[in-house]
């Protein structure tokens, strides 16, 4: 929506609470902390009713500090006129411990003194500090300009179309401080709060159904609508609840079910007698045993692989022994033969490895000769 369009209705709005209800009463002069925690209980509900729990809340306590540490339970009973005691009681505990904790006093007339940006921004960070109570605040308490709007008040901002939907989940309206001027957003505050309230009240108000079509036309039917959608939207989140809680205890029968079956079954099952289980744990220990030994027998490979070794070298080491042994016989008969006959020629034999390598006619004369001397030797008859 355009600034001027906007700007339009924020006027028709003004003039149409002129016409159909009358301004409150100036509100005493209160200390700053007052403001804070009467903007507390102001919110969506009535002014009446709202003077009426910050008067309880004197009598009933001795100081704001006692309000401070007593229970929200115990506070919503002495607010128990508002609208929503439980909520009322909750900001305003909350307002209470969030300014003790940043300035350490209830006494915060100081701070008028002070610049007006510096204040606002240490009330905004208070957890418990709503734009409404904080508006109020800056518009009662520190004497700036701020429209506060609750939210009873911006049902009225979205049925007639000054505000929509993102702008109203801020809680601010954009261009109303600059539609309203300063010296008539007190009153325009006040008027605009009451007919907020009658309409939350109820719905049907016809005061307050009137000036809604009276600023835009059609706004009374687009409120119903608006209402039909948050019953059904509430409607779909109990069902969903109630859906939810319902498959938790399905799932949690079918759970025991399973639970109970398995317990059946093996109750079911025959108990083994101890002696039989004795017996194969008796069974099983040897064979553990000498698996066990045979693991400790065989280390690894390379181990294994040594020893085969040393197997192979101790069997050749005989073969050998006894090849050595029958060349020693031969080469002691040679010598017992060459002993008894008279004439020993051994020295002119060649060796042998020169008889195998050298098959030349060198050779064969000398084979020759050595079978010619071999046969002198026989001819001759020992003595």
């Amino acid at each position: 929506m355009s600034a001027s369009n906007r700007a339009a209705l924020i006027g028709k709005l003004n003039n149409a609470l002129k016409k159909h209800y009358k301004p409150l009463p100036a509100q005493p002069t209160r200390p700053l902390l007052e403001h804070v925690l009467y903007a507390s209980l102001l919110e969506d509900a009535p002014a009446e009713l709202a003077d009426e729990g910050i008067a309880k809340c004197e009598q009933e306590f001795f100081d704001w500090n006692e309000v401070r540490v007593t229970t929200v339970t115990e506070l919503s009973q002495v607010l128990s006129s508002l609208p929503d005691p439980i909520k009322a009681a909750r900001r305003l505990k909350s307002n209470l411990q969030a300014i003790f904790e940043e300035f350490y006093t209830f006494d915060l007339d100081q701070l008028k003194k002070d610049n007006l940006g510096k204040a606002v921004v240490k009330f905004e960070k208070m957890p418990g500090m709503t734009p409404f109570v904080l508006s109020y605040t800056i518009q009662h308490g520190l004497g700036g300009h701020s429209i506060p709007v609750d939210y009873s008040a911006m049902v009225i901002m979205l049925a007639t179309e000054i505000a929509s939907q993102p702008e109203a989940m801020s809680g601010k309206v954009p261009g109303l401080e600059r539609a309203i001027p300063k010296n008539k957003g007190i009153e325009f505050a006040g008027l605009l709060h009451q007919a907020a309230v009658a309409l939350s009240k109820s719905t049907k108000d016809k005061k307050a159904r009137t000036l809604l079509d009276a600023v835009n036309k059609g706004s009374s039917k687009r409120l119903d609508q608006w209402l039909a959608s948050k019953r059904a939207a509430k409607r779909r989140a109990v069902k969903r609840k109630v859906e939810e809680k319902e498959a938790a205890a399905a799932a949690a029968k079918a759970a025991a079910r399973a639970a109970l079956e398995a317990a059946k079954k093996k109750a079911k099952e025959p108990a083994r007698p101890a002696k039989a289980a004795a017996k194969k744990t008796a069974r099983t220990a040897p064979a553990k045993q000498s698996a066990a030994k045979q693991v400790a027998a065989r280390p690894g490979k390379k181990p294994s692989a040594k020893k085969s070794a040393s197997k192979k070298v101790a069997k050749k080491a005989p073969a050998k022994k006894a090849a050595a042994k029958k060349k020693v016989a031969k080469k002691t008969s040679k010598k017992s033969a060459k002993k008894t006959t008279r004439k020993p020629v051994a020295k002119k034999k060649a060796p042998a490895k020169k008889k195998k390598a050298s098959k030349s006619r060198p050779a064969k004369k000398t084979a020759k000769k050595k079978k010619s001397a071999n046969r002198k030797l026989t001819k001759r008859k020992p003595r």
